[in-house]
């Protein structure tokens, strides 16, 4: 509980002294600063993924070629699956979706919050230090990381809904799906196909994410306070981005960090459809994944199939959640 420390200590050096406790408003911040953390960044979390879901579904049919859809583009791909499968069939998988983005997005923001107050240094950290100089990155890695490892059995739940067109269900809900996965994928382990790919790619995803996003508010507010920030509607004290340019600067995060990581999230979602590819035998592993991804598919059409549809879809996924979140904390009283 840093925030709680940190917010105490002028009055615990008073209340030594003799002096009154802290103030109401004070101390109303400091109450349940987890909790309003953990429900920020899982209101941030869901409001980025409801905007972007049919994306995300078209985005899983072109990475694992689906052979409804492998000889579609992004746009005809997005026109087609309304008509085999209605406009509900956008929003396929995104009930597990819902589910897992809450928790996940939670403990993102809320971890990050954290980690950034945690004064244990680790070799990672030196290493980032002499080489960038910038400790944030190990930070918000770690948080990603955090966040991944809680959820990522419903992120594979959800994957398989999604990945399935009208007319072959493999299965009828997400707890089926669950059931099914663990009776005939070994239990525990076979939620945690792709984890590898998943975890590799985050460090970068998420560190280069958050690091952008704080690098350009910090350089935007130090440089033109006045005309890219406002004061804090819970703190005055504290300046915030205006909410387009937090739009902004949270979409060239996204962005950014996407292109760097995204031919391991071709890897993961190939690693996590498991069985239901006829291919599975030869995407055991992340390195047998990426070795057939790219000598079947090439790089275009295979490490980076679909990343158009991806820019589309993290711009404003991304934009949508360090803006939510910004507001929630303002909202929440966590300036």
């Amino acid at each position: 509980m840093a925030a709680v420390s940190a917010s105490a200590a002028p009055g615990a050096g008073g209340a030594g002294a003799g002096s009154s406790s802290p103030p109401p408003a004070a101390s109303a911040r400091r109450d349940f600063y987890w909790l309003r953390s953990f429900v920020a960044g899982g209101i941030a979390g869901c409001c980025a993924k409801t905007t972007i879901a049919p994306l995300d579904r078209v985005k899983i049919l072109l990475q694992a070629h689906n052979h409804h859809y492998k000889h579609l583009g992004v746009f005809s791909a997005l026109c087609a699956v309304p008509k085999k499968e209605g406009y509900l069939g956008l929003y396929k998988g995104n009930g597990a979706m819902m589910i897992r983005i809450f928790p996940y997005g939670a403990i993102q923001f809320m971890s990050f919050d954290h980690y950034k107050k945690v004064k244990t240094y680790c070799c990672l950290y030196w290493i980032v230090v002499i080489r960038w100089g910038k400790r944030k990155a190990v930070i918000t890695s770690i948080s990603g990381m955090t966040a991944v490892i809680c959820t990522y059995p419903l992120d594979m739940v959800r994957v398989r809904l999604a990945f399935q067109v009208k007319g072959e269900h493999t299965y009828t809900g997400i707890v089926h799906a669950f059931k099914t996965i663990y009776a005939k994928e070994g239990g525990f382990r076979g939620f945690y196909r792709g984890l590898m790919p998943t975890i590799v790619g985050m460090a970068p995803y998420a560190g280069v994410s958050f690091f952008t996003f704080g690098t350009l508010k910090s350089v935007g507010l130090s440089h033109a306070p006045t005309l890219l920030g406002r004061p804090s509607s819970d703190n005055p004290n504290v300046l915030v981005l205006k909410t387009h340019i937090n739009l902004l600067c949270g979409g060239v995060a996204g962005a950014i960090a996407q292109t760097i990581s995204y031919p391991l999230d071709v890897t993961r979602r190939r690693m996590q459809l498991g069985t239901v590819l006829p291919d599975s035998e030869k995407c055991l592993t992340m390195l047998k994944t990426l070795k057939y991804v790219y000598g079947h598919h090439g790089i275009r059409r295979g490490l980076y199939r679909g990343l158009s549809l991806n820019y589309i879809r993290c711009v404003p996924s991304q934009a949508v959640a360090f803006t939510t979140y910004e507001l929630m904390k303002q909202f929440l009283h966590l300036n």
